[in-house]
């Protein structure tokens, strides 16, 4: 070997020991076919294997290990879980079987952290883990169902508030999980701080109740703090895992690894980096110059559909049917379907409700009312391109979100008033004393000779507002109602003006 080339050998075996160790470390039994990384390396794996004694490929005992979220978890029940409960124990007897009562729930809360590291996501997560909750039910439902002494009423209260926090495991974001467990804290924190309230000051037994207080608290935010760093988006599932259909209710982590362990001291140590690709490789060629890529049929160029010539000519084969694409939802700001058109009459109130009318649902296009009793009432709703005719005198008649409706009517007592509404006109026949106008774009207001000095017009956020009326020779005049006026302080107070536009 070349003098120049040795530098370059050295730095492939240091590359091929450290893939050596890495296979070692993961597990992976190297295949024959695989490369040596040196002549000392081969040595040393020689002598490693002829003093050692014969063992089980190491994945087995890598299957053992424990998840990382899961210790995680351990370490959570560690830390915060065991003073919680050796608070409540500290407690006496009663809230030390309240205690362990928690304790199973946070257990039966780590039997679905290890199911999500074991298997793949199901298509229903919530539906699919409902039976592997049931250790976790049964222990809340002992909580509450316990019966304590009444001095222990607010800390059962505030327990069971905090136990709302495992509900994660079954929830969506948004919120996140780790937000969401950290807003019980609030209720829970209510009936904590009675608590700490009554037993302010009182010695010994006043920290005792103290420390159970600071004790569910720091549990509650511990938690928090492991859902932010391993379960952001929810419960974290496996996507190299099994189908959670093969799960059953009650699995352990140490079942679910016995049975993959078989499974994998079968499989081929193929895994084991370029060289066993090259292995398999070589066990395909033959003698007579067969390989992997032997019988496969060559693509010729007409069968080649993505070539430009196909998209041209329009040649190329028909897609497969697709399926069918969800209903676009409606667009925002889109119009609404109008209801079931209705004109009735309500004793309670002395209202008519004249509701969702158009010029199909009404024959003619005029949709006719007629009040018997000055005390009656009409309101006008969601109507469009229909004409109310009122007859009768009436007290008062509100026209609200319509469009290019027309509301003839006799006498109103009272007043009329249009709200939301777009091109409309109304027409009194007889008086009305008053017209108020909110937010409506567009409103002609026909007036009699009779009404002509009595009416007035109150006026809030609407534009293109006109009155028409006949003068004395019976030609019908029509004038803007304003928009635009002109403030000014004049010594102290504020005076307003009608715009020049209108003059």
């Amino acid at each position: 070997m070349s003098e120049q080339l040795k530098p370059l050998c050295g730095i492939l075996d240091n590359v091929l020991e450290r893939l050596v160790n890495v296979e070692c470390k993961l597990g992976i039994t190297p295949t024959k076919g695989a490369a040596v990384p040196s002549a000392a390396a081969a040595a040393n794996t020689t002598a490693a294997t002829t003093t050692a004694p014969a063992a089980a490929p190491p994945a087995v005992v890598e299957n053992d290990d424990i998840h990382p979220r899961l210790a995680a978890y351990d370490e959570h029940m560690t830390r915060a879980l065991t003073p919680f409960t050796n608070s409540c124990t500290a407690l006496g007897s009663e809230m030390d079987g309240i205690g362990n009562n928690v304790r199973d729930v946070w257990n039966g809360v780590r039997l679905i952290v290890e199911l999500g590291t074991n298997y793949k996501k199901p298509s229903d997560p919530v539906g699919a883990i409902q039976p592997h909750l049931k250790p976790c039910q049964d222990a809340m439902a002992s909580v509450r169902s316990a019966r304590l002494d009444r001095k222990f009423d607010w800390h059962l209260k505030a327990i069971m508030e905090m136990l709302a926090c495992v509900s994660w495991v079954v929830m969506t974001p948004p919120p996140a999980p780790c937000n969401f467990v950290k807003d019980t804290i609030g209720a829970s924190d209510f009936w904590a701080n009675k608590v700490r309230k009554e037993y302010k000051n009182k010695g010994e037994e006043g920290e005792m109740h103290a420390k159970f207080c600071d004790a569910m608290k720091a549990l509650v935010l511990d938690l928090s703090a492991y859902l932010k760093e391993y379960h952001l988006s929810g419960l974290a599932w496996n996507p190299h895992g099994r189908d959670f259909s093969d799960a059953k209710v009650g699995e352990s982590g140490a079942s679910a690894n016995k049975e993959t362990t078989p499974s994998a001291a079968k499989a081929p140590a193929a895994t084991g980096g370029g060289g066993g690709i090259f292995a398999e490789l070589q066990k395909k060629q033959t003698g007579e110059g067969d390989s992997a890529a032997t019988g496969l049929k060559k693509v010729s160029r007409d069968q080649q559909t993505w070539r430009k010539e196909f998209q041209k000519q329009g040649d190329a084969p028909s897609q497969p049917a697709t399926a069918p694409k969800p209903a676009a939802a409606p667009k925002f700001g889109a119009k609404k379907p109008l209801g079931p058109p209705k004109c009735e009459y309500q004793t309670r109130g002395c209202k008519w409700n004249v509701e969702n009318q158009t010029k199909d649902t009404c024959e003619g296009g005029v949709c006719k009312v007629t009040v018997t009793d000055p005390k009656q009432q009409v309101y006008i709703y969601k109507c469009q391109n229909v004409t109310i005719q009122i007859t009768g005198k009436l007290k008062s008649v509100v026209l609200d979100d319509c469009t290019k409706c027309g509301v003839v009517f006799d006498t109103a007592i009272s007043a009329c008033e249009v709200v939301n509404c777009k091109s409309v006109q109304v027409q009194a026949t007889n008086v009305c004393p008053s017209f108020a106008i909110d937010k409506t774009d567009g409103i002609v207001i026909h007036l009699t000779n009779e009404a002509i000095g009595t009416t007035s017009f109150v006026t809030s956020k609407s534009s293109e507002m006109n009155v028409s009326w006949p003068d004395d020779e019976g030609e019908v005049k029509e004038a803007p109602i304003p928009e635009q006026f002109m403030h000014k302080l004049v010594n102290g107070k504020l005076t307003s003006q009608v715009s020049d536009l209108y003059h």
